[in-house]
């Protein structure tokens, strides 16, 4: 709180301390750097010279932190215009009441509906029958492919473009042993050790294609199916130690060698990491969703990014109306922010010849369509502690240091203490 306090003039001080920001017509906190945050950047500008209205946009630290900052800055009604969040985040904003609703905005008058967005995303949106953001984006869990690998293994369709059909287990396994062949090494790569998101997403994606969330209730109910969890266990533990189709004990750096020097043909991750690849020297690459695996239907573990309005009864209906006017225009500037790898959620933009131009943004888009999010619970979402402890537990599986019925029963100890605990908010 020093910290923040000694920076006397900036949003966050002023939000925390009780004083309206007045510093433009829209207060924009967000969590990009990079290559996300120069998008950002672009798209606000042209929103700025669209709306003749001034914005500041101040980026805060990414996780923890930004969620921390902007639940202080709400609880103490002076928060920003708008923001954004992870949609794996927003149950505990929206059950804090921190947040305007959709339907006490003036968005729907502008355009902003629910038919006009990807049906996953908005459904994640909308709790308890109410919506209480706006979903920028999809950014799913999907499969990377070296082309040359691909072709050499027999992999690609008659058109070179994609893959063939490599749905089940079975017809998967045989796809990665071909590709082991044509690399010499490994069939795929993924980072295993020292990045439990990454565990958990990969996991979580084959887990869901047999059962449902693991957690119910507001995340208060355990209801993990330990048939689907064993069976999840044991296929991912047997591409790295059965089989050997997969390295066991890879870090992030180690993966995106394998995949930049064609030691493995594919690469498990999300598509924001795009950037990584894309300059690589003599790398072709394209991007699928992952196939049905365990199950009869393919599934992608995702989250979004998405807009909000946090609640705040200083906020004049003028300024309200701005940042209705500056959220419809981030929307409608998706096609930059797609740049990065994410699906829009904006269907405008989704379906427009701009974005069907991109590739391989173009080719995953389904992975939008069958999405599956963090199961609803305040500990739960993007760069949580769960995420950690669950990712922690799946490593030592994958690495063979644990069985999958012993990985099961560690999961559910965890899940317990995790329902068991009160809520910060009610």
């Amino acid at each position: 709180m020093a910290g923040l306090l000694s920076a006397c003039g900036s949003p966050v001080v002023t939000s925390l301390t009780g004083g309206q920001p007045a510093t433009a017509d829209v207060i924009f906190w967000h969590l990009f750097g990079g290559g996300d945050g120069e998008n950002m950047a672009t798209m606000v500008d042209t929103v700025q010279k669209t709306t003749g209205h001034s914005v500041e946009s101040t980026l805060l630290s990414w996780g923890n932190p930004y969620y921390t900052k902007l639940s202080l800055a709400a609880s103490s009604n002076r928060p920003p215009d708008v923001a954004l969040t992870h949609l794996s985040r927003l149950p505990t904003l929206a059950q804090a009441g921190l947040l305007t609703p959709w339907s006490d905005t003036g968005l729907g008058q502008l355009g902003v509906t629910q038919d006009k967005f990807t049906p996953a995303a908005w459904e994640k949106a909308t709790i308890d029958g109410e919506t209480w953001a706006l979903p920028l984006d999809t950014h799913p869990f999907v499969l990377y492919y070296n082309e040359a690998l691909a072709k050499q293994a027999g992999l690609l369709n008659d058109a070179g473009d994609n893959l063939v059909d490599i749905s089940g287990q079975e017809r998967f396994v045989e796809a990665l042993t071909e590709l082991k062949k044509a690399s010499g090494k490994y069939g795929v790569t993924m980072p295993t050790i020292t990045d439990p998101s990454t565990v958990w997403r990969w996991f979580y994606t084959v887990y869901s294609g047999l059962a449902g969330p693991i957690v119910s209730d507001s995340g208060t109910e355990v209801t993990v199916d330990d048939d689907a969890m064993n069976e999840a266990f044991a296929f991912i533990q047997s591409l790295t130690q059965e089989l050997g189709l997969m390295g066991g004990s890879v870090t992030p750096d180690l993966a995106k060698q394998q995949f930049s020097n064609g030691d493995a043909g594919f690469l498990l991750d999300g598509v924001w990491n795009i950037a990584l690849y894309r300059d690589v020297k003599d790398l072709k690459f394209n991007m699928v969703p992952i196939p049905a695996l365990l199950g009869d239907k393919p599934v992608a573990y995702a989250d979004s990014h998405a807009l909000i309005i946090p609640k705040s009864s200083a906020r004049s209906a003028e300024r309200e109306g701005y940042a209705e006017q500056f959220i419809q225009g981030i929307l409608g500037q998706s096609a930059v922010w797609a740049g990065g790898g994410h699906v829009p959620a904006w269907l405008p933009v989704q379906e427009s010849a701009e974005f069907k131009a991109l590739s391989p943004q173009k080719n995953y888009v389904d992975a939008a369509f069958n999405a599956v999010y963090d199961p609803a619970g305040w500990y739960t979402g993007a760069g949580s502690d769960f995420q950690n402890q669950m990712g922690g537990v799946i490593s030592t599986v994958i690495t063979g240091a644990t069985k999958p019925p012993n990985g099961t029963s560690q999961i559910k100890r965890a899940l317990r203490q995790f329902a068991s605990t009160n809520a910060p908010v009610s």
